[in-house]
């Protein structure tokens, strides 16, 4: 096996992985929500705490990026984010739900930096094309997340049971994959004058964010309120809550695994904004779904509208104009996190005075703002871009 193909098989395992803890959690909100007796704005309330995180780290990340180098930080922050996958479990009321979230938000958001950065280099140095299908594996281990948390909820267990098992099992495998990484581990700054302080994202690269907080936010409401709609509205058992999740990343993960061949049949900017409107339809039709099947229809056009959104937005904030390759995805990386985690808390609290179906309208807004502003995500010609066809 060559070099280039086992670089691309340990990122590929990286981003399966890490996302399996995460995806474990989401079906168990409902019942942490139970256990701490909180009304669905109080748990919007709690669940501030994740971007609150993710915004802190916002401050540093970039320059943690470019100081560690990808394999570093994600050597550092891989453990980390295991363990505050722990905390929500162990938090007695709202608050500490709060504070445990909030070390969540900032552990993952510094793990995915590392990750997104590996595969942009991977891409350059490699002259592969891995950026969608390693996305499209993240979307397969939350996905098996969500049906290991959904199954251990329908059986009663634990929840850090469970938790210990996938730390035993990843961490140690992972830590290998990293090894095995051949990329440069630091990413030379795209201009090379020294600047202090903050300095505003060029214009490009800030649509590029918005568009992607618009579509990062539908993954992050549909994660934290889709058993949770799937309960209220259609009157389903925990075990079948969980699957319109289940849907819904399985749909995310397929569409991901063909991106890469997409992106050399369509323009960027015409694929985003298809999607974009497909996901809309999703959102109405969730929004009017009679029944479970008609959910969960439901649910996979909204993934399908959401698929490609964010590995095609790193690709192109690589790409854009910024200090560093690592400032840039470190900024979209946040952004977009924010975008995940701002969602769930909008939702709940227009769920908390009308319902859920009215509160899952918000996807409907954010999906349009990615399709009006899928044209940010056109290559520019002064710069390179990884849409070259590659082997």
């Amino acid at each position: 096996m060559t070099i280039a193909n086992t670089t691309r098989n340990a990122l590929y395992f990286i981003f399966f992985t890490q996302p399996i803890i995460l995806g474990a959690w989401l079906p168990r909100i409902p019942e942490v929500q139970e256990k701490l007796m909180l009304s669905p704005a109080e748990l919007a309330m709690s669940l501030i705490g994740a971007p609150v995180g993710t915004l802190f780290v916002l401050l540093f990340a970039g320059k943690i990026g470019d100081a560690l180098g990808a394999k570093k930080t994600m050597a550092i922050f891989y453990p980390l984010f295991f363990i505050a996958m722990f905390l929500p479990f162990l938090a007695p009321s709202q608050f500490t739900l709060a504070v445990a979230l909030a070390a969540f938000g900032s552990s993952i958001s510094i793990l995915e930096l590392g990750m997104n950065i590996s595969a942009d280099q991977v891409e350059k140095h490699h002259d592969k094309l891995v950026m969608s299908k390693a996305h499209g594996l993240w979307s397969f281990g939350l996905m098996a997340g969500t049906l290991i948390g959904a199954g251990a909820a329908t059986l009663a267990v634990d929840p850090l049971i469970v938790n210990v098992g996938l730390t035993i099992l990843f961490l140690p495998t992972a830590y290998f994959a990293i090894n095995k990484l051949s990329i440069p581990n630091h990413q030379k700054p795209v201009k090379s004058e020294k600047r202090t302080g903050f300095a505003m994202p060029h214009p490009i690269l800030l649509a590029i964010c918005a568009f992607t907080f618009g579509t990062t936010l539908v993954e992050g409401a549909v994660a934290d309120w889709a058993a949770i709609f799937m309960r209220d509205a259609q009157n389903a058992g925990p075990g079948l809550s969980g699957l319109a999740l289940t849907v819904f990343t399985l749909i995310v993960a397929v569409t991901r695994l063909s991106g890469d061949r997409l992106r050399k049949i369509l323009s960027t900017e015409k694929l985003a904004f298809g999607l974009a409107f497909v996901g809309l339809a999703g959102v109405a039709t969730v929004y009017f779904s009679p029944n479970i099947f008609v959910a969960f229809i439901g649910f996979g056009m909204i993934g399908l509208g959401a698929s490609l959104a964010f590995p095609l937005a790193v690709s192109a904030a690589a790409n854009a104009p910024g200090r560093s390759v690592a400032s840039n995805v470190a900024t979209l990386t946040f952004l977009a996190l924010t975008g995940f985690l701002v969602g769930p808390i909008s939702i709940g609290f227009i769920a908390e005075y009308t319902n859920i179906r009215v509160g899952l309208l918000v996807l409907g807004p954010a999906l349009m703002l990615s399709a009006l502003l899928a044209f940010s995500l056109k290559p520019n010609p002064s710069t390179p871009t990884n849409e070259s066809p590659a082997s």
